[in-house]
């Protein structure tokens, strides 16, 4: 989708990137009008090898349907990883030896961040092509968009989650079973609310999830399609649920199942200062929050779950795999909870 506009100069201006939507569009052409009005605007670029880098990431990143988080995340892998060597560089002028040399000079001991940021580069100049800017893609660092884990997740014991869990304050209890023993991620975990919980059939409905962005808190739908999903409850959890939910949970069916003392949203750092100390009281303190939903995880594999199954019970999909495992059997999913509580009762 192309954007034209005219501008104070009385020429007419072309957008230098295509948009996916006409909503992408007019939000690009709303921007230049906004800088028109504060007489903040200044003509566009030639394009060809005049088009810095930098100028037309922003462009780029304008331009693209995102989740609040996402962009924030871009926004700041853009400034950070990416400007201090490409910002003013012709767009042109990026050859396939800067960028190794740019990705050499990221180093080893943040593999994650530096993937993201040659993903993002590779995205920007993958358009850059569409767009005629560039012949080709300059990003030919094999694996480079690509991570390898820092260190192998040791997933907790049976045992250690029970150490684990009997240390945290009781109000929290429930949450780190959850965590573990469903597979929801945080952001998930904080947003659930009363409405959400469904005792008589032992299924939590997820529905929403909720992230810091700048600062504040944003409700918004899951990361993923995968994400809305419906996850069974192990049958022995379910006493400790009805538990928590006649004694931890004020403001009826929105109450927050896990609310902070001023009955918000809970921060992370609040839950940091709980769960750290019950780590160390199991005995593992290498355990991350995270690091419980991969227990989750390994748990549900070891009941025999097929990987369509997991990925359904734990809200996880890839541009691929998201179309060979759609079909997962939503009956399976009880079958795995009863399982799953049927390794407590055989320890």
């Amino acid at each position: 989708m192309q954007a034209r506009y005219t501008g104070p100069d009385g020429t007419a201006h072309k957008a230098p990137v295509t948009f996916d939507t006409k909503g992408d569009a007019r939000a690009w052409l709303a921007l230049r009008q906004s800088e028109i009005l504060r007489d903040e605007w200044a003509p566009p670029l030639p394009r060809g090898s005049a088009v810095l880098f930098g100028n037309y990431a922003r462009i780029w990143l304008a331009g693209r349907d995102l989740k609040p988080r996402t962009r924030s995340h871009y926004a700041s892998t853009l400034s950070t990883r990416l400007d201090p060597t490409f910002s003013t560089m012709p767009v042109k002028a990026i050859t396939p030896d800067a960028v190794r040399s740019w990705y050499a000079d990221l180093g080893t001991s943040t593999p994650t961040y530096r993937a993201h940021a040659y993903a993002l580069l590779r995205s920007i100049l993958g358009t850059a092509v569409e767009d005629g800017l560039i012949p080709a893609n300059p990003c030919h660092v094999r694996g480079g968009g690509s991570a390898k884990r820092a260190k192998k997740i040791r997933p907790a014991s049976l045992a250690e989650l029970e150490a684990l869990v009997a240390a945290m304050p009781e109000r929290l209890r429930l949450m780190a079973l959850l965590a573990a023993w469903c597979g929801l991620r945080f952001g998930e975990l904080t947003e659930l609310r009363r409405a959400d919980v469904d005792t008589r059939h032992g299924v939590l409905r997820v529905r929403r999830g909720v992230v810091r962005v700048d600062g504040g808190y944003l409700i918004d739908t899951p990361k993923s399609d995968a994400g809305v999903r419906d996850v069974s409850i192990p049958p022995h959890l379910l006493p400790a649920v009805r538990h928590h939910l006649r004694h931890n949970i004020a403001g009826g069916r929105d109450g927050l199942l896990f609310p902070a003392t001023d009955g918000g949203h809970l921060a992370p750092s609040t839950l940091y200062g709980a769960f750290y100390p019950a780590r160390d009281a199991a005995g593992r303190p290498d355990l991350r929050w995270h690091d419980l939903r991969h227990t989750g995880a390994v748990l549900a594999a070891s009941t025999g779950a097929t990987l369509a199954e997991l990925m359904a019970r734990l809200g996880h999909s890839t541009p691929g795999a998201a179309l060979r495992y759609q079909h997962a059997a939503q009956g399976r999913d009880a079958e795995i909870a009863r399982a799953l509580s049927a390794l407590v009762e055989t320890t």
